[in-house]
């Protein structure tokens, strides 16, 4: 519609009689009207070319009106701007919004065949579009309908990821470019935090709110204790240190009777190896953690408090030490150590050793910087990831976690070896395993061996890529193929096991390893390894590979709660999963079958209940 199609709709739909034009009517009218749900952005870019009052109109107001209520949760981003051409951010978030849909449509053709797509991401940079506006958008296709365009979702789910994690790392690389007595170890804490978890809502302020909460618990004991206490007084940044031992005591134990006694902080001895335990936003809200967890938080109120702890690396316990003596004393009988683990229990240097069971010499007594501490927390996540490397869900955090590790020790060999070997096994750009390799090479021309005999099999799998023609197609109509009795998108249900799966592939035969074969049992099965073996996605996260005489169809079929659903299906209609194009690429014939088996298995189940009724 031209603009004055759209000025004259305007003046009928406005109730304009008595030939009175839309420009007569008062601006506050005039403003209530464009803003109206009705009319969208076309409609109010062709009033704005009628004249020069509507323009203007529409420049100041309308346009804000009609870029907040189509994205909400952009407008934070404008909260400090004095002035704004909201025409201009319309626009660019709506260009965007375009790119970005577009990108996530060529992500399934591109990916689809790897393990983890991570580094060709990096072509999201070249559309050139605001980060925050590039989130909102892949925010708005994460929150459509359940079940429906989830290809899409699990795209955007991980350019989200990246994005994010870009964001995070830049900012965690300045924070390490900071002299040590500017680093807060909360702070970084956080960055790890985040960087572990980009799609969760983690803010330094957010967890800074919410030790401020516990803090004004703390004040509340100690006023009841000492109501002239000087950390009553101290302001929330901690700046003024006690330095009166007794006051510093008075502190100490009201912080133990908040967190341990009334707010049940505990050290989470029955589930120690669980990731969350050294998540500080999940310590706050689990109320649970690990020593160097524990003691991080316990850092922190002490020190908003007035009250100077210091960390201390020990050895398979993290613990806090606190002076007794003059301050920066080199003697470790000068200090109390606290386990924020046990409780804040106040240790003597030698019940340390008993703490850990083994004598220990007096430098792992010795108190540690910002950056020590976080290479600590980082390798234990990274020991996390490879203590569970087997399963694929560990694969993401161990990335994550050497990355990490990484920039803060670029040069550890150890560190940069298991990279280069998580790469090569999930198949992830090989340029980048070489990368590796090559600085593993320059720091340490000893590792030539290992380093040769991955470098070999990367050039290997770089000219393979080079050769391929494209995913295999498997037709039902081959011979061989015509024992196959399920389809891929069939949601079925282990009769051993009672779990429930969604079908993503298929073979005529067992092709795993004759090791697989005899590990698994698999020729206790009356048929053995000579029947269909089926791909499936279960509902626990994990994937499997199972036996055709192990599967019948679900009784009653659920989504499959999988973070790999989207890689390969497009829909879950109730009964079953839709292929997405890539995947029905591979099983151009199993839609046939699926959909008559969905009929003839369900077709009870989901009648419409009058029909029922009849019969």
């Amino acid at each position: 519609m031209d603009s004055k199609g759209t000025t004259a709709t305007l003046e009928r739909r406005s109730g304009s009689v008595c030939n009175r034009h839309l420009t007569d009517l008062p601006e506050e009218v005039l403003e209530y009207i464009l803003c109206l749900p009705v009319l969208e952005h076309t409609d109010v870019a062709s009033v704005a070319q009628t004249c020069r009052r509507l323009y203007s109109l529409c420049q100041n107001q309308v346009w804000k009106h009609k870029f907040i209520d189509r994205w909400p949760l952009l407008l934070k981003h404008y909260r400090c701007k004095e002035s704004c051409n909201w025409q201009e951010e319309f626009r660019a978030r709506y260009v965007t919004g375009l790119q970005v849909r577009r990108f996530v449509a060529s992500c399934s053709k591109q990916f689809f065949t790897e393990d983890v797509p991570c580094f060709g991401l990096d072509d999201v940079d070249v559309l050139g579009c605001p980060v925050h506006f590039m989130e909102d958008e892949l925010l708005s296709i994460l929150n459509t309908e359940s079940g429906q365009y989830l290809t899409w979702k699990y795209y955007a789910k991980k350019i989200l990821y990246f994005l994010r994690q870009q964001t995070i790392m830049k900012n965690f690389k300045e924070f390490l470019q900071q002299s040590q007595n500017q680093q807060s170890v909360l702070e970084g804490a956080v960055f790890v935090d985040q960087y572990c978890n980009p799609l969760e809502d983690i803010s330094i302020e957010s967890i800074q709110s919410h030790i401020d909460g516990v803090l004004e618990k703390i004040k509340k004991v100690l006023w009841v204790k000492n109501s002239s206490h000087p950390s009553l007084s101290v302001e929330k940044d901690g700046a003024h240190l006690i330095m009166n031992l007794e006051l510093q005591q008075q502190v100490l134990d009201c912080i133990n009777c908040v967190l341990y006694e009334d707010m049940k902080f505990r050290g989470n001895e029955t589930d120690y190896y669980n990731p969350l335990n050294s998540f500080i936003h999940q310590v706050l809200r689990r109320r649970t953690g690990i020593p160097i967890s524990m003691s991080i938080l316990y850092l922190e109120i002490a020190r908003k408090l007035g009250v100077n702890l210091e960390p201390v690396s020990f050895p398979s316990h993290f613990l806090l030490r606190w002076c007794q003596g003059h301050a920066g004393s080199s003697s470790i009988y000068d200090y109390i150590y606290i386990d924020a683990f046990g409780r804040g229990d106040r240790l003597t240097a030698k019940e340390c050793e008993l703490l850990i069971g083994q004598q220990v010499t007096e430098e792992f007594y010795g108190t540690v910087c910002t950056q020590d501490v976080l290479q600590r927390m980082v390798g234990f996540l990274v020991n996390l990831g490879k203590s569970r490397e087997s399963c694929h869900q560990s694969y993401q955090p161990l990335r994550d976690s050497l990355d990490l590790y990484l920039v803060m020790n670029s040069d550890n060999i150890n560190h940069l070896m298991l990279q280069a070997r998580l790469y090569f096994h999930l198949g992830m750009r090989p340029e980048k395993v070489l990368d590796i390799l090559q600085h593993i090479q320059a720091i340490d021309p000893s590792q030539h061996g290992i380093v040769g005999y991955l470098m070999q099999r990367t050039l290997e799998r770089i000219e393979h890529i080079k050769h391929e023609v494209g995913p295999r197609v498997k037709l039902r109509s081959d011979e061989k193929n015509e024992d196959i009795r399920f389809a891929v998108g069939m949601i079925m249900r282990h009769k051993s096991y009672a779990y429930n799966c969604v079908i993503f592939g298929w073979d005529p035969t067992c092709k795993m390893s004759l090791e697989w074969i005899r590990n698994m049992g698999v020729h206790n099965l009356p048929h053995g390894p000579h029947q269909p073996f089926y791909n499936v996605l279960v509902e626990d996260g994990s994937s499997r590979y199972a036996a055709q005489e192990n599967l019948e169809y679900s009784p009653a079929p659920l989504q499959i709660t999988h973070p790999e659903v989207g890689r390969y299906f497009a829909e879950f209609v109730g009964t079953h999963y839709v292929a997405n194009n890539e995947l029905q690429t591979q099983y151009p014939e199993d839609l046939e079958l699926l959909l008559e088996t969905v009929q003839d298995v369900y077709s009870t189940l989901f009648r419409p209940v009058d029909e029922k009724e009849e019969e």
